[in-house]
């Protein structure tokens, strides 16, 4: 067995090989934005997210990935909100807890209303702060079309919010809530907005404070690992849209990303929608 691990500014890869099967598990820097979800939910804590200092006044988040530890279950990719991580076995992505079916898939939720969409309008391509859409327009005959990168949106919501007809509609991934404790934060200190991947959803107030407008928050927690004083800043995830799923891994997973009450709450819906299956097979 070889293992090994390679750096670059653009990708971060770690590599299994053995007599039949070659594992490689790929980090895209340019997608990663450096958050908490997947080093929270890796079962082996191979992923660590930490905090560099760029200059005296500037932080920012590093992450590693543990060769040794990683066992590639693909847990990591699965729970990306942005797609940044991608896992092959023998040159084909996979992800074998997807295929298993132990953990579900996030829900990406993007609605789009061509009848009102402007012909000479860019608000939502130039709103998104990661790249993913794509306007093509016909202007003779007035056609306008819209290519979103979904599998690799975070669900910030900031294009609804700048779509000036209401064309467009995002759905959140995570739904969570997010505090600041101004009598807790270091005077001068901006950590969190430094590192923060959606804009204006941290910012300075005129009293020199960070303020949060959590309407485009993606719950990510990027903000959370950069705060030098834990009580500072509460974040906390209350719902995860994703697929059905049956499986220990991701109530572990659950649990984690959000607390022991929102995994009994999502297991108790779950026993209700079965009661409900069974009346209806009864019935029917």
């Amino acid at each position: 067995m070889r293992i090994s691990r390679t750096e670059t500014d653009e990708e971060l890869i770690v590599e299994r090989t053995l007599y039949t099967r070659r594992y490689l598990l790929v980090l895209d820097k340019k997608r990663c934005i450096r958050c908490e979800i997947c080093q929270i939910t890796c079962p082996k804590e191979a992923i660590e997210v930490t905090v560099a200092e760029r200059n005296s006044e500037e932080k920012y988040l590093s992450i590693s990935i543990d060769e040794e530890k990683c066992s590639f279950c693909g847990i990591c990719s699965a729970i990306c909100p942005m797609g940044a991580i991608t896992l092959k076995i023998n040159e084909e992505e996979t992800i074998p807890v997807l295929e298993k079916e132990s953990f579900p898939k996030l829900i990406h939720e993007i609605k789009i209303d061509y009848s009102k969409c402007p012909i000479d309008c860019n608000e939502c391509q130039e709103a998104c702060p990661f790249n993913l859409i794509d306007i093509h327009k016909d202007k003779k005959k007035k056609i306008v079309k819209i290519d979103v990168d979904a599998a690799h949106c975070p669900g910030c919501r900031l294009c609804e919010l700048k779509c000036p007809e209401g064309a467009i509609s995002v759905k959140k991934i995570f739904f969570g809530v997010i505090r600041i404790e101004k009598e807790k934060c270091p005077e001068g200190c901006h950590s969190c907005v430094d590192v923060c991947p959606v804009p204006d959803v941290l910012k300075i107030a005129d009293d020199g404070k960070v303020e949060v407008n959590d309407y485009c928050c993606i719950y990510c927690g990027a903000c959370k690992v950069a705060c030098p004083v834990p009580e500072a800043l509460i974040l906390k995830r209350t719902v995860i849209m994703h697929t059905p799923v049956q499986s220990g891994a991701w109530n572990s997973a659950l649990e984690k990303l959000t607390s022991a009450k929102e995994l009994s709450k999502e297991l108790a819906a779950k026993r209700m929608m079965k009661a409900i299956d069974a009346v209806k097979r009864r019935v029917g």
